[in-house]
């Protein structure tokens, strides 16, 4: 339990850190702010591939201040563990985290936390997948899909909402239908976060190394 705690939320824009983020506030845990990994160019994050603005937007329907940092693969570690000591210095010892069950992900966080005198949370670690979205879906979030491995899913599932019915159409296809291990990523747009929708669009899709994306566009005005 994170009671009383304040705490930054290692934040992608997606689904698995946001029901993260809102289990910890309920809680009754006091956010401090979002952490984001960037591209080196800090125009979109590292994991989703987020343009700056949607995420600001998010952090900013939040009421939650942003912090990001530019990382190639070779700097990411390098970049968190400044993060960390960041964080330390001003007074924030808690770290939350949306993993679920893949070891080797929750042991370089708490590796690298520790490091920088933080403790790692993860208030969805081990939890049962379906019960993962059960719990996503009955607080009233609702997630876009924007990237697939094609490998995994076909790419007429961008731009859907992860709702029960394409729940249901992911496991029959016999995909973990959280994509813990990277089948697909999402977008949050609405939920019990936020003071307001966030207003997004989307473009063609694009191609990259076997994953399909549907790049995201705020929409401004």
């Amino acid at each position: 339990m994170i009671n009383g705690q304040r705490y930054f939320t290692s934040w992608s824009g997606g689904k698995d850190s946001a029901l993260a983020h809102y289990q910890a506030l309920q809680e009754g845990g006091s956010p401090a702010c979002l952490l984001s990994m960037f591209e080196e160019n800090e125009e979109y994050s590292r994991s989703h591939s987020l343009p700056y603005g949607v995420i600001q937007a998010q952090a900013d329907a939040m009421d939650v201040p942003l912090i990001i940092r530019g990382a190639s693969w070779a700097s990411y570690q390098k970049k968190f563990l400044e993060l960390m000591e960041i964080m330390k210095r001003n007074g924030v010892n808690y770290g939350v985290f949306g993993d679920i069950d893949l070891e080797d992900h929750l042991e370089w966080v708490q590796r690298n936390c520790e490091k920088g005198g933080i403790t790692s949370y993860h208030p969805l670690w081990k939890k049962e997948r379906r019960q993962v979205l059960t719990e996503l879906l009955d607080a009233g979030f609702e997630s876009v899909i924007i990237v697939v491995d094609e490998n995994k899913l076909p790419a007429t599932f961008l731009g859907r909402v992860l709702d029960e019915e394409a729940i249901a159409e992911i496991e029959e296809r016999g995909i973990d239908a959280c994509g813990e291990e990277g089948e697909f990523h999402t977008v949050v747009v609405d939920g019990p976060l936020f003071n307001r929708r966030i207003p997004v669009s989307f473009k063609e899709v694009e191609r990259h190394e076997g994953y399909a994306f549907l790049p995201v566009v705020l929409q401004v005005g």
